[in-house]
């Protein structure tokens, strides 16, 4: 084309677009006017905070004064709106190119900026108009660097950022973002959980908050999932609730809840990430994510396959006060554990229109593990006077594998009311898991000539069928009142087969198939009120719940029914300045027995002793009351200040005591569950948040606990007091040249915690582990011995940051020794493990791309019109 039809070219070309920004709203030249034809207007630019550092993750809206034809009058309205990339950057494309905008962006911690913009076009060849490059550059305006100041309001959450983690510290929760966590890459969730404040994990993957079990939850709802069998690299954030309010499920006991958020991304145009890694012993993890969003479709997936090869060693030393011989064992163990575990998941959300949104997603878990177990054991037979009269040697082989599967999937309705803040949501839930095994036990008594070898077998084969229903409506009467009310169903059905053969001979058991189901209906209100200085909240649920438990061999039931209880709370805070908050906060809450504690079959994996459940058990009742305090210092740093105290009523408590087993033909120990009759707890945590030249980032967490068991009515005067305390620091230095170094180490005493899982629990029927199923429950028989690590992790970005790698090694003085000490009438026992010490793992992860409102076509007329200049 030659360059004297350029311009008419051009002209007849974008004429009628600058034809529609002269023609006011109501005309419609010819009829056939369509404003939708004309939507090619682009705001773009960047957030940063007042020292200039990109804020991710803002919320971006452009909102303008649209006629509403229900009230017949002038409301704002949403016209775009995105959340900012990783460097602050965002872009609002498609925008009508007439009228006046509002421009809003918030962010958690910042004041909300509100900034009017507008196109301005200018006609060609009038005074001022230019040529048709600049008028085609005016729908395409960079608004520069958007700066928010810092701000700190009541009931507001506070957010420090970190280059490491970002840890926002509130009063009703605290969040800490794992995404970037250098210690966790390439581990599970149990690697995850170590580097967060308030909570611990012991070698089980068993977690406590507290010192209590919390109810652990995937993306705000009850999983079945265990700790290892979710990847950290799939994890976005991790959200503590020390103290939940009568909205969320009251089950869990006064703990609390732990959520995990799984990352997802709702960002227009597509990005993802694509991670590997391998460790010294050779077990490679993979792992991705893909999110695409265009229109009015967003869709997701993830995927990650995690090889494991764990190496443990053990010593367990007792003293038998029964028996005549008394007796005097020593047992040492060294054990193998190695498989996979897999994890899909994906789903889609439909955004019907402004008001209306529908998601639909799945997980799939699949894992395999086999274990081997060497255990030497030594036995002193005593005289009176406990002298050793002779002593007995042996070798136990222990061989288990375990197969489990899991899936489920989840349907999410969301509808936004013309009323700013009113919202109603519904959610159906589905998951099934799966789970079967097997463990082969040979010992062999060397001092008989020729050595004597018993075999003994255990099969097992459970599945879990778990349904939820949930719906949940939020109503803001006015500016400071707001009520909130929802209802939920609940229902679980378990199935447990079981057996045991001693030389291959089937031993009947009275416990071999068992069965339960549980269903818990739920309903809550709740309504607060802000004023200038103070708020509060009360809210109250009513929860009906019913479990029965079958022994399908001899059809006998056990059953449990609290058909109406109720579950009061009440918040209030007060704030004292712009920078200190206080709040005052009564909860009462559930621990429901889970699948371990209830399930009366015998497991023989411990040489030492047998498990057994109780299915006698019955739920425990706690109330909790806590004080928080916040202050929020300038330049980053951050204090939150927690007074507790929580009392429980038939608390769930670990009990051991002698008996004869047939089976083995000798008197043993069994370990089981019992109801105390209360325990109480009390305790100072002080959590700091700390960063300095905004280079160094330090997490400090300090725990002060006392914690007294009531356990008269299982054995006479059975009570045990524990004073307990623990610390926990994370420390991130950013170096030059895009190097971070990480450190996580922690400190714990003495406490009244005994830790359920480990040993063959871990590969029992029901399901493949989770919240429901094991965990850590108070011991009114002993304490846990006090237990520290520290973690080390480098990391260096690479490409402007689109990818990285991480060198992480784990307890690298090799100090993280789990034990415990039990002492009753009938024995006093000291048991430690150790687990993986020093392993060192490498991992690398890109992230990959595109900010675009299409993913098929750019429209970007500042590059297209670029070449017309020449022609004017």
């Amino acid at each position: 084309m030659t360059l004297k039809f350029s311009f008419p070219l051009a002209w007849f070309a974008i004429f009628p677009l600058l034809l529609s920004a002269q023609i006011p709203q109501g005309g419609r030249p010819g009829g056939q006017f369509n404003s939708a034809q004309f939507n090619i207007g682009r705001f773009y630019g960047k957030v940063v905070d007042e020292s200039k550092k990109p804020i991710a993750y803002a919320s971006v809206q452009l909102t303008s004064m649209r006629f509403d034809s229900v009230s017949r009058s002038m409301q704002e309205k949403i016209v775009a709106g995105q959340l900012t990339q990783e460097n602050g950057e965002f872009s609002l494309e498609g925008l009508p190119i007439r009228g006046q905008f509002t421009l809003k962006i918030n962010y958690m911690g910042y004041a909300t900026y509100e900034q009017k913009v507008a196109f301005d076009i200018k006609m060609p060849g009038g005074n001022g108009g230019g040529g048709i490059g600049n008028m085609a550059a005016s729908v395409d305006k960079d608004l520069g660097n958007i700066v928010l100041q810092t701000s700190s309001q009541m009931l507001k959450e506070v957010t420090v950022s970190a280059e490491a983690s970002q840890v926002t510290l509130a009063l009703d929760k605290k969040v800490y973002r794992v995404d970037k966590d250098g210690v966790a890459a390439g581990g599970t969730a149990e690697d995850a959980m170590k580097n967060i404040p308030s909570l611990n994990v012991d070698l089980d993957g068993n977690l406590t908050l507290r010192n209590a079990a919390p109810q652990l939850f995937v993306d705000g709802r009850p999983t079945p999932l265990s700790l290892d069998q979710i990847p950290a690299d799939a994890i976005e954030s991790v959200e503590v609730i020390t103290n939940p309010s009568s909205k969320y499920d009251a089950s869990g006991g006064g703990a609390g809840i732990v959520n995990i958020v799984l990352k997802k991304e709702r960002r227009i145009g597509y990005n993802g990430s694509i991670r590997a890694g391998l460790d010294m012993r050779g077990r490679a993890n993979l792992g991705g994510d893909l999110n695409v969003r265009e229109g009015k479709l967003n869709a997701f997936i993830g995927a990650n396959l995690n090889q494991r090869r764990s190496l443990s060693s053990g010593s367990t030393d007792r003293q038998n006060l029964f028996g005549d011989p008394a007796t005097d064992v020593f047992q040492a163990s060294d054990s193998e554990n190695k498989g996979y575990f897999g994890m899909i998941r994906g789903g889609l959300d439909w955004f019907i229109n402004n008001r209306n949104t529908l998601t639909v997603s799945s997980t799939f878990n699949r894992g395999q593990f086999n274990s081997f177990d060497d255990q030497t054991i030594r036995t002193d037979f005593l005289d009176s006077n406990r002298v050793i009269e002779r002593t007995q040697n042996s070798l136990r082989n222990t061989e288990n594998e375990r197969n489990f599967r899991n899936y489920g999937g989840q349907i999410l309705y969301k509808y936004l009311f013309p009323k700013e803040g009113k919202e109603w949501t519904a959610d159906v839930n589905y998951n099934h898991s799966k789970s079967e095994g097997q463990g082969l036990f040979t010992t062999t008594y060397s001092d008989f000539n020729p050595p004597l070898e018993t075999r003994q077998r255990q099969t097992n084969d459970g599945s879990n069928d778990f349904f939820t229903i949930q719906t949940d409506f939020v109503n803001p009467l006015n500016s400071s009142m707001k009520i909130e009310t929802g209802a939920r169903a609940a229902i679980r059905n378990f199935r447990s087969q079981n057996a045991t053969f001693v030389e291959e001979v089937q031993v009947p058991g009275f416990a071999d198939n068992y069965k339960f189901n549980d269903q818990v209906y739920a309903a809550y209100g709740s309504f607060s009120h802000t004023f200038p200085k103070w708020g509060y909240q009360l809210g109250l649920r009513a929860e009906s719940s019913t479990y029965t438990g079958t022994l399908i061999d001899n059809n006998t039931s056990f059953s449990n029914d609290y058909p109406f209880s109720l579950f009061p709370s009440a918040f209030v805070t007060y704030k004292l300045n712009e920078a200190d908050n206080l709040q005052m906060s009564f909860t009462r809450r559930i621990n429901r027995p889970n699948f371990f504690q209830l399930i009366p079959f015998p497991d023989f994996s411990d040489s030492l002793q047998i498990s057994i459940g109780n299915p006698g058990l019955k739920p425990e009742f706690t109330n909790s009351v806590e004080l928080s305090y916040q202050n929020v210092f300038s330049k980053g740093h951050n204090l939150l200040t927690s007074i507790y105290y929580r009392r429980s009523n038939d608390l769930i408590t670990r009990y051991q005591y002698p008996e004869f087993n047939p089976t083995r033909n000798d008197t043993v120990v069994v370990s089981t569950y019992a109801n105390a009759n209360s325990s109480t707890a009390y305790g100072l945590e002080f959590t700091m948040k700390n960063t300095f030249w905004e280079k160094i980032e330090l997490t400090s967490n300090v725990n002060f606990y006392n914690s007294i068991i009531d356990a008269s009515n299982v054995e006479t005067s059975l009570k045990n007091e524990q004073f307990s305390w623990f610390v926990k620091e994370n420390l991130s230095i950013r170096l030059p040249e895009s190097f971070t170094v990480q450190f996580s180490g922690s400190y714990q005493s003495r406490t009244a915690v005994s830790a359920d899982g480990g040993g063959g629990r871990g590969g029992r029927g029901g399901g493949g582990g989770g919240g429901w199923m094991g965990g850590p429950t108070n011991t009114a028989q002993g304490y846990s011995i006090p237990v520290w690590f520290v973690d080390f992790s480098v990391r260096k970005d690479l490409w402007n940051r689109k990818a990285s790698i991480t060198l992480n090694v784990q307890d690298i003085f090799r100090s993280r020794k789990q034990g415990s000490y039990v002492e009753s009438s009938a024995f006093i026992q000291e048991t430690w493990r150790r687990r993986d010490p020093q392993l060192a793992r490498v991992n690398f992860s890109w992230r990959f791309g595109k900010f675009d409102t299409s993913l098929f076509r750019r429209k970007n007329t500042r590059i297209e019109t670029e070449g017309m200049e020449g022609g004017f």
